[in-house]
C-alpha cells in the first residue's frame, strides 16, 4: 500500500504544478487583454481561472493531509511521552477523517447535480467542478489511513 501511496502523492504534486501553469494562462490573457488593444476580451478565462484555483486549494489541501503541514492549534502541553504523542496525532488525524467523509457524504450529490449543470461563460460541465470535493475527501481518507498505520507503529514502539 505505502507504494501506491507515495506513487499517488507524486502525481499530485504533479498534478498541482501543472494546475497552477494552467492558471496562469487565462490569468495572463486577463492581464493583457485590458493593457493590448489587439487581445480580445475573453469573459470564459476569468470562469476558467476560478475553476482552476477550487482544484488547486483542494488538491494542495490533499498534499497537506498527505505531509501533516496543515496548521495545528495547540490546546494541550506538549507530551512528555511519545505513546501520548502518538495518541494526540491520532485523534487529530480523526478529525480531518470526519471532514473527509463530510466532504465525501455531500460532495457526491453535489457530483450528480453537476451532471445536470454548465458553466455560464466557458459551458463546461460543472461535474468535473463539484468532482473536486469528493475527490479530496476519497484522498484525504486514503493519506489518513496511511498516516494511522505510522501512528500505531510510532504507538507500538514507543517507550513511556
Amino acid at each position: 500500500m505505502r507504494v501506491f501511496v507515495n506513487a499517488y502523492f507524486r502525481l499530485l504534486q504533479v498534478v498541482l504544478t501543472a494546475l497552477m501553469a494552467l492558471l496562469m494562462v487565462p490569468v495572463s490573457l486577463q492581464i493583457f487583454s485590458r493593457y493590448v488593444g489587439f487581445i480580445p476580451r475573453y469573459i470564459w478565462t476569468e470562469e476558467l481561472a476560478r475553476f482552476c484555483f477550487i482544484w488547486i486549494i483542494l488538491v494542495g489541501a490533499t498534499i497537506a493531509v498527505r505531509e501533516g503541514s496543515h496548521f495545528t492549534a495547540d490546546f494541550l502541553p506538549h507530551p512528555k511521552s511519545q505513546k501520548l504523542e502518538a495518541l494526540i496525532r491520532m485523534l487529530s488525524d480523526f478529525i480531518v477523517f470526519l471532514v473527509a467523509l463530510i466532504f465525501l457524504w455531500w460532495g457526491w450529490p453535489l457530483v450528480q447535480f453537476g451532471l445536470m449543470q454548465t458553466s455560464e461563460m466557458a459551458e463546461l460541465p460543472m461535474v468535473y467542478i463539484y468532482a473536486a470535493w469528493p475527490f479530496a475527501g476519497a484522498s484525504w481518507v486514503l493519506f489518513l489511513i496511511d498516516r494511522l498505520l505510522d501512528h500505531i507503529q510510532l504507538f507500538k514502539g514507543a517507550h513511556s
